[in-house]
């Protein structure tokens, strides 16, 4: 089961991905992932220089593959588009949009270029373009949703494409990894569980929260706004949905959620800041090494499959 073409492709142990949570997954937390046997991967959501910086310190603490994340909304999405080239950076994950004018760039410099699907048209689409494998994230992740569950978006992306597909969103142990294997996905990506880890900088306070979580504590914000976020219920988040629903303007509600993400990321103001997590928060029950996670993930995926009759291969 830990052997498939994305452990093949990027040639790493586990067919595992860490989210690159803006604000979140800097070059501790990558690294640590990649050192565990999976794919580290650090945000491109920040300062140019700042990324450069945190993917010379993951080069530093490792030697293995790791990757970084273009919110392709971004103000400086060219920048970090040039930046991975210039440092030589091995993956690539996109977000917000199609890497559509970056990939004959990257393909050039030998780049995974792997970007996140939330749909079966936009997933056809990207292999169309050239990618070599598509993350399906489903709507029970955090941070940036579409509308679809990962159950039933995974298996349609997988009939529809030919590249291999990574399963995400609602994933946080190894019930969720088995079952993600036997809707078609060839690895998987978590987000909300490695926010948890002790290689992750996160402020304690987030932490605590996400560990703290029930099953219904996640609320949607933004969906009339076009941008649906999903976060842990908060002051904030109600407030921000009293506001849509009483009608308030794009730029009263984008005033309202300003810098919000880092005053609960860094600040650890989880009641005012934007505390992003997933529907699997409530599976979340304490802090550990990334290299405790993935191992104990995929143990207890291989008990579950085998409980069943195995996989066959």
């Amino acid at each position: 089961m830990k052997k498939t073409r994305i452990t093949e492709l990027l040639n790493i142990e586990y067919p595992i991905f860490q989210g690159g949570m803006a604000w979140i997954a800097d070059a501790s937390l990558a690294a640590a992932t990649s050192e565990a046997g999976g794919l580290g991967i650090i945000t491109g959501a920040a300062p140019t220089q700042w990324v450069r910086d945190e993917i010379r310190k993951a080069k530093i603490l490792t030697s293995k593959p790791f990757g970084v994340n273009i919110m392709l909304m971004s103000e400086n999405a060219d920048e970090i588009a040039k930046l991975v080239c210039e440092e030589d950076v091995k993956v690539v994950t996109t977000g917000a949009g199609s890497p559509g004018k970056y990939m004959e760039m990257w393909k050039a410099k030998g780049i995974k270029v792997i970007p996140v699907v939330a749909s079966v048209a936009l997933a056809r689409r990207m292999e169309r373009s050239g990618a070599d494998a598509v993350i399906a994230e489903g709507t029970e992740s955090g941070g940036h949703v579409g509308q679809l569950t990962t159950m039933t978006l995974v298996p349609q992306v997988v009939d529809a494409c030919s590249i291999p597909v990574i399963a995400a969103g609602g994933i946080a142990d190894g019930r969720g990894v088995a079952a993600s294997f036997m809707l078609g996905a060839e690895g998987v990506q978590l987000g909300t569980r490695f926010l948890v880890t002790k290689e992750c900088t996160v402020h304690q306070n987030y932490k605590d929260k996400v560990i703290k979580a029930k099953d219904i504590d996640t609320d949607v914000t933004g969906r009339g706004t076009g941008h649906p976020v999903r976060v842990l219920r908060n002051k904030l988040s109600r407030e921000f949905l009293k506001a849509e629903k009483e009608g308030a303007s794009a730029e009263e509600l984008e005033e309202l959620a300003k810098g919000s993400l880092p005053k609960a990321a860094r600040d650890g103001d989880v009641q005012m800041g934007s505390v992003m997590a997933g529907q699997s928060s409530g599976l979340v029950v304490k802090e550990e090494t990334c290299k405790e996670l993935i191992l104990e993930i995929f143990e207890e995926a291989q008990k579950t499959i085998d409980k069943f009759g195995g996989l066959n291969g």
